[in-house]
């Protein structure tokens, strides 16, 4: 990971993730009595369906077939994914149909803990997301720096703009940057897919608009479309507010009783260890790696496992937790 790479990772886990956080039964059972293929910790969930909902970036990408498949050689359990934006991703969890959620919008997943929905969020890796557009970019953006002055660019000139407008992660991140511009993103130029990250590039395309996109998805799809990179996230410079975590959490047992948890802290055990880590860094297309692990480090961040600002004693405004005991 390039010093470039480094200072992104600070920025969007404010230090760096967490280990294993008890599931590193899950990840090896070498040394303590346990076969490294799976041996006596994954006798209890072999051939047990999980069910996964997630983004349609690690769908559209492969890396999810990876990460499963890698998951299922290991304990023999089957891995059912559901892929759908985020804001739908986490609703089917709510609606108890799912056993853990892979998504990356932490507003969206601080409601889903502070509901009661979900525990044990784990940060798991990061891309970013890019602005992209036809060569010939009409609207003049390329090269901007601030993502909000070209969205701004953008609705001034009024080219076309195609919008997820799915409740997704990328949708969450986009309506961020156009409260940022102070431009209304509506009228004819706007057009909402309702489709995911793939459907929504390849209308961009075909109708010679702009779209806000996670880099990963727009390099597994950049030689089927006509469009380009013209503003950077972060992991290339760019500004900070395109930044894309992911984060992992597990369904609450305790209001969804019907889910299975040991099999949903087994996969998250397995995707933030060194194995399901290791995968996440070494997926490449083209050349161009897509996601960056964030799971592990020597430098523990216990902000990923509750609500953003929570503290102990209540106070949820981010302010100093060394309280008085």
């Amino acid at each position: 990971m390039t010093i470039q790479r480094r200072e992104f990772l600070a920025i969007v886990s404010g230090g760096a993730a967490a280990g294993l956080a008890g599931c590193t039964g899950f990840a090896s059972n070498e040394g303590e009595g346990g076969d490294a293929d799976g041996g006596e910790s994954s006798a209890g969930i072999e051939n047990e369906e999980l069910v996964l909902t997630t983004t349609t970036s690690t769908y559209d990408t492969g890396l999810l077939d990876e990460i499963n498949t890698g998951f299922e050689d290991r304990f023999g359990a089957p891995v059912k994914a559901i892929s759908q934006g985020t804001g739908a991703a986490l609703e089917t969890a709510r609606n108890g149909d799912a056993d853990v959620v892979m998504v990356h919008a932490r507003g969206q997943e601080d409601e889903f803990l502070n509901d009661g929905h979900g525990i044990n969020r784990r940060d798991l890796m990061f891309n970013d997301f890019v602005i992209v557009g036809p060569a010939d970019d009409p609207a003049g953006i390329k090269g901007t720096k601030d993502a909000a002055e070209a969205f701004a660019t953008i609705a001034e000139s009024e080219e076309l703009f195609a919008s997820r407008g799915d409740d997704s992660g990328t949708h969450s991140a986009e309506l961020e940057i156009w409260e940022a511009s102070e431009a209304d993103p509506g009228g004819e130029w706007y057009i909402e897919t309702g489709q995911g990250m793939g459907d929504t590039l390849n209308q961009a395309s075909q109708q010679g608009g702009y779209a806000l996109a996670d880099r990963g998805t727009f390099i597994s799809q950049q030689d089927e479309i006509e469009l380009e990179i013209l503003v950077q996230g972060p992991i290339e410079g760019g500004p900070e507010i395109l930044a894309n975590p992911y984060g992992i959490i597990a369904a609450n047992p305790a209001i969804h009783e019907n889910r299975n948890y040991d099999l949903a802290m087994a996969y998250i055990g397995f995707v933030t260890g060194q194995e399901g880590q290791e995968i996440i860094e070494n997926y490449t297309l083209d050349g161009k790696q897509l996601f960056f692990p964030q799971a592990l480090s020597e430098d523990p961040n216990y902000q990923q496992y509750v609500p953003e600002g929570w503290q102990p004693d209540g106070n949820t405004t981010g302010g100093d937790a060394d309280t008085d005991a």
